[in-house]
């Protein structure tokens, strides 16, 4: 089986959970015997073209021209990996499928198909109507569309969560039996570089001091601002806390404000962007682990915490609550509530046992449940019924080479006299 996938992000290029996801999975097919060509966005550091573990990836640069505004830019991208594609299939590469991950490859994605006349699958991480909790200006509107029409022209959609096939059903009206919950993954073995760094607790913190760790997009939707409401509540009861928040984002300086706001900036250190090796030290030496978004259609980084073997507090929200058993691998607080979820640091950072058992079940379920081998499975499972189906339809290759043979059996025959037109 040959699959194309189309991703506007894979690394060295990580914008957040996408990159991982896309790069993770793409691996695993791999190393199931999947012949898979990943097309993706040119970033600095990545080559041009390179086999990684056995995947072929063509990383693309959008046109030069200086793009109007970041939908222009994401037309710009589409045309690029088409001419792409375009070019591979003139050298003679074929592929069975498409995957697209999410609206930025839509335009792509459905030209390859209709031209080529294969299947398109497409995985829906999050829409623009959970992200903003509605529609509220025309751009989020015209995102909604395309995330729309990549569903409707796709021939399976896969989701990460129950709560985000609701919410596909709902937000798009797809029908139930054109949906696949496949959840994301993590692979233990990524969270060993970097662990044993010596130096690291002393950059931030005093040797009696207890930090508790955010990293992620610093964006509304991941609630950083509701953790920086916890602060003094927490410091109350753990006062040689300290607060880490890595990650970038348009919120930053928001963010920052806030802290000033509350009096805390002095117990809360905002590391920007972070490399995978610094994230391993920082989970080595972290109490907890954070993630109290309010939309979170699935919450890969709470599997890298778990995998990290940190005890988590999640959102009681999106696929956060169903990746968590309250208690048992790790704790919830309400979604947005500051109360909650400082009441839920304060239980672990002051029962070192506690927290001990709940990280230690919770790397149990990630080798478990959500390996990434696991996933590539059940994602093949779904490539294999969806080539199935395309194989007994009207609309394969095969059965436009025959109308096309047909066709110009007619027309020869109108020609020769043999068949007269009605």
């Amino acid at each position: 089986m040959r699959v194309l996938v189309l991703s506007w992000e894979f690394p060295p290029r990580i914008v957040g959970g996408l990159a991982r996801h896309v790069h993770d999975l793409t691996v695993a097919l791999a190393d199931n015997g999947v012949e898979v060509a990943v097309i993706t966005t040119s970033e600095n550091g990545g080559r041009e073209f390179e086999t990684m573990h056995g995947v072929d990836i063509y990383r693309v640069k959008p046109y030069y021209l200086v793009p109007r505004d970041f939908i222009s830019g994401i037309l710009q991208l589409n045309t690029a990996m088409l001419e792409k594609v375009m070019e591979l299939l003139r050298r003679g590469e074929t592929y069975d499928l498409i995957h697209a991950h999410d609206w930025l490859v839509a335009f792509a994605a459905r030209a390859i198909k209709h031209s080529e006349r294969i299947p398109l699958v497409a995985t829906i991480h999050a829409t623009e109507y959970g992200r903003n909790r509605g529609l509220h200006n025309d751009e989020q509107r015209y995102i909604s569309d395309v995330e729309w029409w990549l569903t409707y022209e796709a021939w399976n959609v896969i989701c990460c969560s129950r709560y985000m096939r609701h919410e596909l059903q709902r937000v798009f009206q797809l029908p139930t039996d054109k949906i696949s919950m496949v959840p994301n993954g993590v692979d233990p073995r990524q969270f060993r570089a970097g662990r044993n760094d010596p130096g690291m607790r002393a950059r931030y913190v005093g040797p009696k001091e207890k930090i508790v760790f955010f990293v992620g997009r610093l964006v509304q939707e991941k609630g950083v601002h509701v953790l920086l409401d916890a602060v003094p509540r927490i410091l109350a009861s753990v006062p040689a806390t300290k607060f880490i928040i890595a990650g970038k984002g348009p919120a930053l300086e928001h963010l920052r404000n806030h802290a000033r706001h509350l009096g805390i900036e002095q117990r809360v250190h905002f590391t920007g962007y972070i490399d995978d090796v610094t994230r391993n030290s920082l989970y080595n030496v972290s109490s907890v682990a954070v993630f109290p978004s309010l939309y979170e259609p699935f919450g890969i980084v709470a599997l890298e915490a778990m995998a990290a073997r940190v005890p988590v507090v999640v959102a009681d929200t999106g696929g956060l609550s169903e990746i968590v058993d309250h208690g048992v691998d790790g704790l919830k607080c309400y979604a947005g509530n500051a109360t909650s979820l400082a009441d839920q640091v304060v239980a672990l950072l002051s029962d070192t046992n506690f927290a001990g058992r709940l990280s230690a079940n919770a790397y149990q379920k990630v080798n478990t449940h959500f390996s990434w081998q696991e996933i590539a499975r059940q994602t093949m499972n779904i490539y294999h019924d969806v080539l199935a189906d395309y194989k007994q339809s009207n609309w394969t290759r095969k059965q436009e080479a025959e109308t096309e043979i047909y066709r110009h059996a007619q027309r020869e025959a109108l020609f020769d006299g043999t068949l007269r037109p009605h």
